[in-house]
């Protein structure tokens, strides 16, 4: 399977956690101390450097089985990992592409899901872009109160053209609820997945001004 340039296998180790949604294009550092996640790191790092991260069902204190998360996630790619003398290890995934598990090869110690691309659809329209300006400035008013995406990354977002990154970007910093990140990365439309982060965004702003 191919995204951009990289090639996605049709199976990956998966990391269920409670409260991480890992969205395209964001980053997300990883301690991994549990011995089947550290049996997992091996594999991946053996194979593609690819892993998905997946949320945990709020009403599962810990995952027993493939019900107890949620099957629509992202796969993550590898970009820096640093080994303890401990047998742990320090790491930054980077998100690749939202995918659906459709099956699993195995389900312990930890899982392995087959999985199918998951495409965003809507065209890029004067709607699009209407609001994306709007995320841009609800972003503006957030900078105002001391919350900013990296230099890099906030002068990189100011002439962004790619509104579904920006979507992804922004989410993944400023929208703090699990569940709801989970619902903006299994919106298939791009512009409503804005319309949800817009509205997610006023409400963060809200409850900064209280």
């Amino acid at each position: 399977m191919k995204n951009g340039d990289v090639n996605l296998p049709d199976k990956v180790p998966v990391m269920p956690l409670p409260g991480a949604v890992l969205f395209p294009h964001a980053l997300l550092p990883l301690y991994i101390f549990e011995p089947r996640y550290r049996e997992m790191l091996e594999h991946a790092l053996q194979r593609d450097r690819m892993f998905s991260v997946t949320l945990i069902k709020p009403s599962c204190p810990e995952w027993r089985a493939p019900e107890d998360f949620f099957h629509f996630a992202t796969v993550g790619l590898i970009r820096a990992c640093v080994g303890r003398g401990d047998g742990t290890s320090n790491l930054v995934l980077q998100g690749l592409h939202r995918v659906r598990f459709n099956g699993f090869e195995q389900e312990t110690p930890f899982p392995v899901a087959k999985i199918d691309l998951v495409e965003s659809s809507d065209d890029t329209t004067v709607e699009t872009e209407a609001l994306g300006e709007k995320v841009l400035e609800l972003y503006r008013k957030l900078k105002r109160a001391g919350r900013q995406l990296p230099p890099k990354v906030d002068r990189y977002l100011t002439q962004l053209g790619d509104l579904e990154m920006l979507a992804d970007l922004v989410a993944s910093t400023f929208v703090d609820d699990p569940l709801r990140r989970q619902r903006m990365l299994e919106e298939a439309s791009v512009n409503q997945r804005l319309r949800l982060l817009i509205t997610f965004l006023q409400d963060e702003i809200g409850s900064a001004a209280v």
